[in-house]
């Protein structure tokens, strides 16, 4: 039996998405028709049929130069990255032929920037021509992952409920209280309760997923501390409690990345039950064939060596 032709299922094609793109930089069919070698008649029949397939109006004809309607924004923004996409296929079966890749874009979850930079990128120079290491925070480097904007990313989120994904665990490390040397013992709930009852809390942000972690925990345990400090970065987190302006519940690899000097400070089991942080590679399934593995073995032997304490290194 004859397989069945779906490509009526998809709405465009790769011309068209470059002809919509054209007419956006130009801001006119005919300008845009210029830039491409056609005839403005072929141009706005593309657009035409482009918008008549995706059901939408993309531009707003009532204005010169033509503007963009909410879905062509949309449609813009994804059509590039495809486009992006694409125009990279040929470089890179091309330089599969000489066992490497012209491109690979890694997002690295802020705190371990000091530790794997350095690595990554010359474990990485081995594989491509070219590499991009964005730090940041991990939900952002999630979506730039599932926007093709990014090829991997190392986080603390290894999106467990979305297909399509392989995932290569790093370390475990245990979330940890971090707070003055001045402050006494803390070994238990009700006397986690009297610190935060004497200092404030520096939190990380919510916008993290250490900082959404550590806030569950706490409900958990039924610890509800008042909103005071709350930070991005491992630096800063830690820099507020050196400073003598309250006490964190941090991990040992956030402490290390600040470089803060541990003078003056005590790193204390949290109590309650424990709670671990988790690191992962997330990577779009079989695209980079064994890069994900062989730099999740390197990242592995990175880890191991650097001393920090309480990491369980994965397998």
């Amino acid at each position: 039996m004859a397989m069945s032709d779906k490509s009526h299922n998809l709405p465009f094609d790769l011309r068209s998405l470059e002809i919509f793109l054209a007419v956006c930089e130009a801001g006119a069919m005919a300008a845009a028709a210029r830039e491409l070698g056609l005839t403005q008649p072929a141009v706005s029949l593309a657009i035409a049929e482009l918008e008549r397939k995706t059901g939408t109006s993309l531009f707003d004809r009532t204005v010169r130069p033509l503007a963009l309607t909410l879905a062509g924004g949309l449609m813009r923004q994804r059509a590039s990255a495809l486009i992006a996409d694409a125009r990279q296929i040929a470089p890179l079966l091309r330089e599969t032929k000489h066992g490497k890749v012209a491109l690979i874009r890694v997002g690295l979850v802020d705190s371990l920037s000091r530790a794997l930079t350095v690595p990554l990128s010359q474990y990485l120079a081995s594989r491509a021509d070219e590499v991009s290491i964005l730090s940041g925070l991990t939900a952002t480097h999630a979506s730039e992952l599932l926007t093709r904007r990014l090829d991997l990313f190392l986080g603390v989120d290894d999106l467990e409920e979305l297909p399509g994904l392989e995932r290569w665990e790093l370390f475990r490390e245990p979330y940890v209280l971090l707070m003055s040397s001045r402050n006494g013992a803390v070994r238990s709930v009700s006397e986690l309760k009297k610190l935060a009852n004497a200092v404030p809390l520096i939190r990380f942000s919510g916008r993290s997923q250490t900082g959404l972690e550590i806030e569950r925990h706490l409900r958990r345990l039924g610890v509800d501390i008042p909103n005071s400090f709350e930070f991005d970065s491992p630096y800063a987190v830690a820099a507020m409690v050196a400073a003598g302006l309250g006490f964190a519940i941090t991990t040992p690899v956030c402490f290390a990345e600040s470089q803060v000097s541990s003078k003056g400070l005590q790193i204390a089991r949290l109590p309650g039950p424990q709670i671990n942080r988790k690191l992962t590679m997330v990577a779009r399934y079989r695209e980079l064939g064994n890069i994900p593995r062989d730099l999740a073995d390197a990242v592995r032997k990175v880890m191991a060596g650097t001393g920090i304490s309480g990491l369980t290194i994965g397998e």
